[in-house]
């Protein structure tokens, strides 16, 4: 396995850690959103800990509004993290 196919499993995998919380491993609540940010987003999302800004971004994370963010929307969150991680680099 390459080390690029190695990380994208390893998101996966730290998805399924936090959506399984409740049982669902193809989605995660904004409770289990929440933690993920807060544990594994931390440094990369400003606020990540703040209620308001779990909030805001579930929001906007959940495209189809079924108070659920799937693997799509939530790929969707990391695109948005890897661009402005990408940008940062380059301000260095």
């Amino acid at each position: 396995m390459t080390k690029l196919e190695e990380h994208l499993e390893g998101i996966v995998n730290i998805f399924h850690q936090y959506s399984v919380r409740t049982g669902n491993f193809d989605t995660l609540s904004k409770g289990e959103l929440k933690q993920l940010m807060a544990k594994e987003l931390v440094n990369l999302i400003k606020n990540a800990k703040d209620k308001a800004t779990v909030d805001k971004t579930f929001q906007d994370l959940d495209a189809n509004q079924d108070n659920q963010v799937n693997f799509q929307e939530f790929i969707s969150l990391l695109a948005v993290v890897l661009k402005a991680s990408h940008e940062n680099i380059h301000k260095e």
